[in-house]
């Protein structure tokens, strides 16, 4: 019974077109409708081994064009995608994009301190963007980037997968529902012991961090279970390592409070391995462990265990905003405003943990 409730609510959601998830009940484009074409920009880890093979899977948008500064990349990429030397660019040449119009959308997949300046000369480039999260190093950015899209005429969309992910939409369901009264408390963390002293991650300059890179996922998790937006926070960051993490957070640890009374703990980490969601109400309880993943995910609450199967996240959310690009039927909010919604979050962290833990009102 909650599986079909589930598929009720997202096939609504994309307008019964989806993507190649038995899940969805995939129907295929219209005649009169082509694949929207989406360029990478950024043919790090999570293109390679995610993006890439998920434009594979989608039904509704299709990989059309790279960009990247590492030519060695170039002769893998090309084989494997059926791509020419004309879907192929670097930094310098990538605004002359906009002479190509297989390419409708922008996945802007770099360093978070590259992520304003791609999605800017993306729009002058009269193309869409998807911007990988973090939307950009702060809210001051976020909202130079969503003024950048309302001028351009096109939309600012951000890599949040999970908001298409059956078990997180069950769990926004149940807290949208009351199924077991108010929320009370939410529990979560998300965190991971990072091995490459060398990597982009660890260096300020890049807008690296634990908070910016898997943090903000638990604060999403807050943020769509509870159903507001947090009035303030306390935060402190702790290090265990002072010289691998001399220029970024480690942990951080924070509550973050809502209108409702409702409290939220809060945990990231590059130094040890965590992964949950647990919503505490008046009258039961949902856990999502592992919660948020690239691949399988668990989810039980008071009265049963989740059944959903097992999606390609990233072919999901990316059909998901091909689907409202070409329909015009909303996305399941992975806006720019969102993204804007987060970063304000970040900033109050930040700005707590700096003041040894002190209230932050935003």
């Amino acid at each position: 019974m909650h599986r079909r409730k589930f598929n009720k609510t997202i096939l609504t959601s994309l307008g019964s077109i989806g993507i190649s998830h038995s899940l969805l009940g995939i129907k295929p484009l219209s005649p009169k409708n082509k694949k929207l074409g989406i360029a990478l920009v950024g043919l790090g880890n999570y293109a390679t081994k995610q993006l890439g093979p998920a434009l594979l899977e989608t039904s509704l948008c299709e990989l059309k064009a790279i960009v990247t500064g590492t030519a060695s990349k170039i002769p893998q990429w090309k084989k494997k995608y059926g791509l020419s030397d004309s879907q192929v660019y670097n930094y310098e040449n990538f605004d002359t994009i906009i002479n190509n119009p297989e390419v409708d959308i922008v996945y802007v997949v770099l360093p978070n301190n590259m992520h304003k300046e791609y999605t800017l000369r993306a729009f002058r480039a009269n193309k869409h963007v998807i911007c990988e999260k973090p939307l950009a190093l702060n809210s001051i950015e976020a909202n130079e980037m969503i003024e950048a899209s309302r001028l351009a005429g096109r939309e600012l969309y951000v890599g949040y997968r999970l908001h298409y992910e059956p078990h997180h939409q069950e769990v926004i369901r149940l807290c949208r529902k009351k199924t077991f009264g108010r929320i009370k408390h939410f529990e979560g963390g998300f965190g991971f012991h990072i091995r490459n002293s060398n990597q982009w991650r660890l260096k300020k300059q890049y807008g690296g961090g634990a908070l910016m890179d898997v943090g903000i996922y638990v604060i999403q998790g807050a943020r769509y279970t509870i159903g507001e937006e947090p009035i303030s926070v306390t935060a402190r960051e702790y290090k265990t390592d002072n010289i691998k993490f001399k220029e970024v957070d480690e942990l951080i640890v924070w509550q973050m409070e809502f209108p409702s009374g409702a409290i939220a703990s809060c945990t990231t980490s590059f130094a040890a391995s965590t992964n949950h969601l647990y919503v505490a109400a008046e009258k039961g309880f949902i856990r999502l462990s592992p919660s948020y993943t690239y691949g399988k995910i668990s989810g039980y609450t008071r009265k049963y265990a989740f059944d959903f199967q097992q999606v390609n996240q990233q072919a999901l959310h990316m059909d998901g905003i091909s689907n409202h690009l070409i329909t015009g039927i909303p996305h399941l909010n992975t806006g720019g405003d969102e993204g804007l919604r987060d970063m304000k979050v970040i900033d109050a962290i930040f700005k707590s943990a700096s003041a040894n833990g002190k209230k932050v009102v935003i």
